[in-house]
């Protein structure tokens, strides 16, 4: 039987473009994991999708994940717009490159390995793991100006 984790993502941007930062909780059981990290020069959305990629590819084995983003450019990318792209060769709908495709492609990978429900929460609504993956999101910033 798989193990079952819940994912709670957010990702941030000190200007956007500028300083961007991810952060997620993992949690299984009673086991907590906090992750967080950041890159010099990105996005919000690449910091959002940075945030599920790290967090999907640090479990080690196939997994049932239920994974709460307040990014619907994250969820709506994985259940809705995602087979288009993929079957129109990373091209949108109006022909032109898919935005991030790098990203993309690797979140597909990387949410392929396991079975991945995609949660869209309310983003600085007092929602607890969202908000504290918020303040993980913003100390990943700090990880690169250090």
């Amino acid at each position: 039987m798989k193990k079952h984790i819940k994912i709670y993502t957010d990702g941030a941007c000190s200007g956007n473009p500028g300083p961007g930062g991810w952060g997620a909780i993992l949690v299984y059981g009673e086991t907590e994991k906090e992750m967080c990290g950041g890159e010099a020069d990105s996005t919000n959305n690449r910091m959002e999708m940075m945030a599920a990629i790290m967090s999907l590819e640090s479990l080690k084995h196939a997994c049932k994940v239920d994974l709460y983003t307040d990014s619907t450019y994250v969820q709506k990318g994985m259940t809705e717009w995602l087979k288009g792209w993929k079957a129109r060769g990373w091209k949108t709908a109006e022909k032109k490159p898919v935005k991030n495709d790098d990203l993309w492609q690797r979140l597909d990978a990387a949410a392929a390995r396991h079975e991945v429900k995609w949660h869209w929460v309310r983003g600085h609504d007092g929602h607890e793991m969202n908000e504290r993956a918020d303040v993980l999101a913003r100390a990943g910033i700090l990880t690169i100006q250090e």
